[in-house]
């Protein structure tokens, strides 16, 4: 554990024990405050959820117009507030 003016004077050195695997501690008067940890890269791999996912056809459809009104879409320009949509709550 180093504190906050060592921390400052020394990331350089700080930073290279990190890059070695050393977890850094740093303390303000004396209370642990952050750690300084190596970066993991992180391995992406392209089509790894492959035929895992599937988009409806209807994706893309338009909205069914009480649901457009209540995202500010004027599709029906009805005056008549949409109806309130439940998504499964109950009323009491």
């Amino acid at each position: 554990m180093v504190n906050v003016h060592k921390a400052k004077t020394e990331l350089s050195r700080l930073l290279e024990a990190v890059e070695q695997g050393e977890d850094v501690v740093i303390a303000r008067a004396g209370v642990p405050v952050a750690r300084l940890v190596p970066v993991r890269p992180h391995h992406r791999v392209p089509g790894r959820l492959s035929g895992t996912i599937r988009i409806r056809e209807d994706f893309d459809a338009p909205l069914p117009a009480p649901l457009a009104h209540r995202f500010g879409s004027d599709v029906d320009a009805s005056p008549f507030p949409a109806p309130p949509l439940n998504f499964g709550e109950t009323s009491e």
